[in-house]
């Protein structure tokens, strides 16, 4: 899962950054508006945490252009921002979830976690697929009944596909949503996570469709 989070403080981004990436996510930061607003129109993201008090444009602004554009991904306002009216007004504006600073670092990654799997028709953090389970929030696995011991990697590869109800994944989008702009990550090497994971868990359990991309056998969305 790919995570933006936007926050003009720089020692609350990187806190925020590390603990989603210690829970799976990988992780983008944008301190001002307009970089804010520029990455969530051309990325593909499964989730923002969006600050309000923002230089350049502010947040709301921000939030207001994404859904004016049609973008869709769930967005979590966090601010000092706290009263009724500013929560209204974040609600009102296309936001999904409002969390008042200061916060607790475990509700915000357990509401991040909420949205993202509301967001894929999802209500548990256990996601069973044929004799694969997920468990989101402890990031483990089992395959019929018996533990996997997986990378990080892994696990998000399993995760996103997992959230995706069914549909073929490309290479090219698995990567955009497992590794990191630092990373490298393009279609080879999501081949070799594939090869690596089917040693794992067997040839069947990840199907790919020519000229689609990569399933898990069995989710019917």
């Amino acid at each position: 899962m790919r995570a933006l989070v936007i926050e003009d403080e720089a020692a609350v981004a990187q806190d925020v950054a590390q603990a989603l990436s210690s829970a799976g996510f990988v992780v983008d930061i944008a301190s001002e508006g307009e970089d804010a607003w520029y990455k969530g129109s051309v990325e593909d993201y499964d989730v923002a945490v969006l600050d309000l008090g923002l230089p350049r444009i502010d947040g709301l602004s921000v939030l207001k252009r994404w859904r004016s554009a049609q973008r869709t991904f769930p967005v979590l306002i966090l601010s000092a921002r706290n009263d009724w009216t500013e929560k209204v007004a974040g609600i009102e504006a296309g936001a999904d979830d409002y969390l008042g600073k200061p916060f607790e670092m475990g509700e915000l990654i357990a509401r991040i976690r909420g949205l993202v799997r509301r967001a894929a028709g999802r209500a548990s953090s256990t996601i069973e697929v044929g004799e694969l389970v997920l468990d989101t929030h402890r990031m483990s696995a089992t395959f019929g009944g018996r533990p996997l011991r997986l990378s990080q990697l892994e696990f998000r590869f399993l995760d996103y596909l997992a959230h995706q109800s069914g549909r073929a994944v490309s290479a090219g989008e698995l990567a955009e949503h497992l590794y990191g702009a630092d990373e490298p990550g393009d279609s080879n090497a999501i081949e070799a996570l594939v090869v690596r994971l089917r040693r794992k868990i067997g040839p069947q359990v990840i199907e790919t469709r020519r000229g689609f991309g990569y399933l898990l056998a069995g989710d019917g969305g």
